[in-house]
């Protein structure tokens, strides 16, 4: 995918642009290191996300291997998506593996049953909070015919086409 030059945006604009487009995609690739240094990737449900504190939130089970993971190495990336709206996200930050009672009901939801039947009485029930240091986009027009037009300018000069989207890095801190 072309883009346009990378910019930077810091807070809170930032954030902004940031909660903007991750807030209908409601599930991330979460990506972990194990103990001997191998990424891990899984799917995990985005339960919260703050932009005033720059913070997400995951329900995960205490025993999970993703926590283990945290505990050895809190830095973490996730990844949002949107093929339908051409639109990528990748976030960097620091996880932490949380057990607040008001926290978790808060959070909770009816669908976390079908991943915890017991409710928020399961011994297991954890949150893992990610504080966003940094996060990137990537976000192109979603028109079928900007981006037909723009494969036909490329075709006919062999130039790149402008307005193929943008690719913006967010320092959050």
């Amino acid at each position: 995918m072309s883009t346009t030059p990378t910019s930077h945006s810091p807070h809170p604009e930032g954030y902004a642009k940031l909660w903007e487009l991750i807030q209908d995609i409601k599930v991330a690739m979460f990506t972990t290191v194990t103990d001997p240094g191998v990424l891990h990737s899984r799917p995990m449900v985005t339960q919260q996300a703050d932009p005033g504190e720059a913070v997400l939130w995951f329900f995960t089970s205490i025993d999970s291997p993703k926590v283990a993971d945290i505990y050895h190495t809190r830095q973490v990336g996730v990844s949002y998506a949107a093929p339908e709206k051409h639109r990528y996200v990748s976030v960097a930050g620091r996880a932490h593996v949380v057990r607040d009672a008001d926290k978790l009901r808060e959070l909770w939801t009816p669908d976390m049953k079908l991943w915890f039947p017991a409710g928020l009485g399961d011994p297991y029930l954890a949150l893992v909070r990610v504080e966003v240091d940094s996060a990137q986009f990537w976000d192109s027009p979603s028109s079928a015919v900007v981006r037909l037009a723009n494969l036909a300018k490329r075709t006919l000069t062999g130039k790149p086409a402008g307005g193929a989207g943008e690719n913006v890095k967010l320092d959050v801190r």
